[in-house]
């Protein structure tokens, strides 16, 4: 037999056994030992170049293999990806049951477990291995690598109870492990493991290296385009940042021309609030100092107070005191139109903007709010539309101020007009012959031939601020208003005295924050009939109080008798003299006290020790004065009807002065 059937047998493939067919034919067939030691040793060069053929082919699949790794981490850009690419193509390439890979922690100084492939345990997905500690903390610090048929018998390493532990849980016996390095330095280590006993070839340790080697560049790779991302992305979103900041300014610097044009053209009040809704969207409220819309509609707002104190609102809604404490800081702030919750919070955004002089949110609310001397002048609630930049809050800030320059000019010219209606009252009442006053009156947009009501108030606030919203009120209802003394004069439009003074008592009383007293007469016409519903309208004020009812307004017929008393063409005198006039004049002739003691009395209700006590004298001296006024009115003068005339008869001699 021809020693070139081994040649055959190579070029078909043969398996490593057919190799012995050739030799035992040959033995079967009797050849004689030299024929058999020579296909003996063809067989054994046939058997070499087999295995080396075998070996290239298989170093030539690994090549082949490690090319389309090379490419396929080629193209791939997010980190994760990558990471688990190669993680499953060692796992492939070595055909083990396993494979993962823990990156270095340069933070912590260790290595941890980034990803995985064909585990099952999550303790051994979650391990961190210490430089030198187990084996792959030994090739981390090492830089070689390493490989183990047996992990658990192997004491080339220390071991450590948590990482034994955890690669127990798995079920891991043999383990080669691999450095990932870029030039000197480990980033981590790549390993294939099985569940089995299984010694690693060198070849296969080169093999995993070549692949740890292209898994670093990788790695690498889609590190640097991620910081590349990173970076661009920054920059984007700092190019966004300075074109908004760009936007924002030209924004405003539009905004601020427009407003000062307007300022410049005259425009009033809502053409600034038109402006600022046109630049910046939502809805506008502007309020006075009173807390009066004078631009815009509360009512829109509403549904922008926070839903956490709507919630608390519709849950239990407020307690007595709690409401009327709200109620009375809005009022105080200047802010009414709305619920008391809504206004309790722009009262209190109000009074913060002014105390920061910036702009303050609450909820999708900007409040801004400018004050002078401080006296809240303005507040501006603009709801925003989504997210508000600074300089958007500049613009309703600078709008603010817009608006209260407005105001202030409006109320300086209201202050001279005011002067002027002032003057016209003031002649009224004390000339009311002086020739001219109508038509003074018409210069002025009153028309005296008009049924008018004279109010006189009696307060105990700011006189300033009754004295601006006196004039306010006149100038918006064309009547005339004056300060004369303590007392402050309306000449309204109306032909209805106590409707009209009770207005002007709850709105003065609102403003001012204390109780004012409104008396009102009428209605009168000509210049003629001021003075004398004047003098009425005074001492209905004073009665009002007199009776205790200080914070109320009424008309002189709705007092009552008091009200016939005070009223034109009462006999008042005659009253008086019936009821007291002779005490009266007693004190006149004799320069006594009894009417100061009957006074007193009646206060004390009848006591003889506290009028003694009011008046600081002895209670013989109180009865001595008595016995003389019993004399003066007679026995029956502290009947229940006579003592009632009496006493209302001392308050209408008090309040005559």
């Amino acid at each position: 037999m021809d020693a070139r059937v081994f040649l055959e047998l190579l070029a078909r493939e043969a398996s490593a056994v057919e190799f012995e067919g050739p030799v035992l034919a040959a033995r079967t067939a009797g050849a004689d030992a030299s024929v058999l030691a020579e296909l003996e040793e063809a067989k054994l060069a046939a058997l070499k170049v087999r295995a080396l053929l075998r070996r290239r082919a298989r170093r030539e699949a690994e090549l082949s293999a490690l090319f389309d790794t090379a490419g396929d981490l080629a193209g791939l850009r997010d980190l994760d990806a990558v990471l688990e690419a190669i993680v499953r193509r060692a796992r492939q390439l070595l055909g083990t049951d396993a494979a993962y890979m823990t990156l270095h922690d340069p933070d912590r100084g260790d290595t941890w477990m980034r990803v995985t492939d064909g585990s099952v345990s999550a303790k051994f997905r979650a391990l961190r291995l210490a430089m030198g500690a187990g084996l792959g903390g030994l090739v981390a610090q090492t830089a070689t690598p390493y490989a183990t048929a047996d992990y658990f018998a192997d004491e080339r390493f220390r071991h450590m109870t948590d990482i034994d532990d955890a690669v127990k849980e798995e079920g891991l016996v043999a383990i080669l492990g691999v450095p990932l390095k870029l030039g000197a330095r480990v980033i981590g280590v790549l390993f294939a493991a099985n569940r089995s006993v299984r010694p690693f070839t060198q070849d296969e340790v080169v093999l995993l290296g070549s692949l740890a080697a292209h898994a670093a560049v990788a790695i690498d790779n889609a590190r640097l385009l991620q910081e590349t991302r990173n970076a661009l992305e920054e920059l984007s979103e700092a190019n966004r940042q300075v074109n908004a900041h760009s936007e924002a300014v030209e924004r405003a610097a539009l905004a601020h021309d427009r407003m000062t044009g307007l300022v410049l053209r005259g425009g009033g009040v809502e053409d600034v609030a038109a402006v600022v809704t046109e630049v910046l969207g939502g809805s506008l409220a502007v309020l006075d100092g009173s807390g009066r819309p004078i631009a815009g509609d509360l009512d829109e707002l509403e549904s922008a107070v926070p839903r956490e104190a709507a919630a608390r609102r519709d849950r239990r809604g407020p307690a007595p005191a709690a409401a009327a404490g709200t109620a009375g800081t809005a009022r105080a702030a200047g802010v009414t139109g709305v619920t008391g919750v809504t206004a309790a919070l722009i009262a209190d955004a109000a009074q913060s903007s002014r105390a920061l002089g910036r702009t303050v949110r609450k909820g999708s609310l900007l409040v801004a709010s400018v004050d002078v001397a401080a006296e809240p002048l303005c507040t501006l609630v603009l709801r925003a539309e989504g997210r508000v930049a600074d300089t958007d809050q500049r613009i309703l800030e600078r709008a603010a101020l817009v608006t209260a320059l407005l105001l202030l000019f409006r109320r300086t010219v209201a202050e001279a007009e005011s002067r002027v209606r002032g003057e016209l009252l003031d002649d009224l009442i004390s000339r009311p012959g002086l020739g001219g006053l109508g038509e003074r009156a018409r210069r002025v947009g009153v028309d005296l031939d008009r049924d008018h009501v004279v109010v006189v108030v009696r307060h105990e606030g700011q006189r300033e601020r009754a004295a601006f919203w006196a004039s306010s009120r006149a100038a918006l209802e064309h009547g005339l208003a004056a300060q004369r003394g303590d007392e402050l004069v309306l000449l309204l439009p109306g032909d209805l005295p106590g409707p009209l003074a009770r207005r002007v008592a709850a709105e003065l009383t609102a403003s001012l924050g204390r109780p004012a007293t409104a008396g009102a007469c009428g209605p009168v016409r000509g210049p003629g009939e001021v003075a004398a519903a004047h003098g009425e309208a005074r001492r209905c004020a004073d009665a009002l109080r007199a009776l205790g009812r200080a914070g109320e307004g009424a008309g002189a017929a709705e007092l009552g008798f008091v009200g016939l008393l005070v009223g034109d063409g009462r006999d008042i005198e005659a009253f008086l003299g019936s009821a007291i006039g002779p005490v009266v004049d007693y004190d006149a002739r004799r320069g006594t006290a009894l009417v100061r003691t009957l006074t007193a009395y009646f206060g004390a209700g009848g006591s003889l020790s506290r009028t003694a006590e009011s008046l600081h004298i002895h209670v013989n001296t109180v009865t001595q004065r008595l016995d003389r006024i019993s004399q003066l009115l007679g026995a029956g003068w502290q009947e229940p009807e006579r003592a009632l005339e009496i006493q209302l008869a001392l308050r209408l001699h008090r309040l005559r002065g």
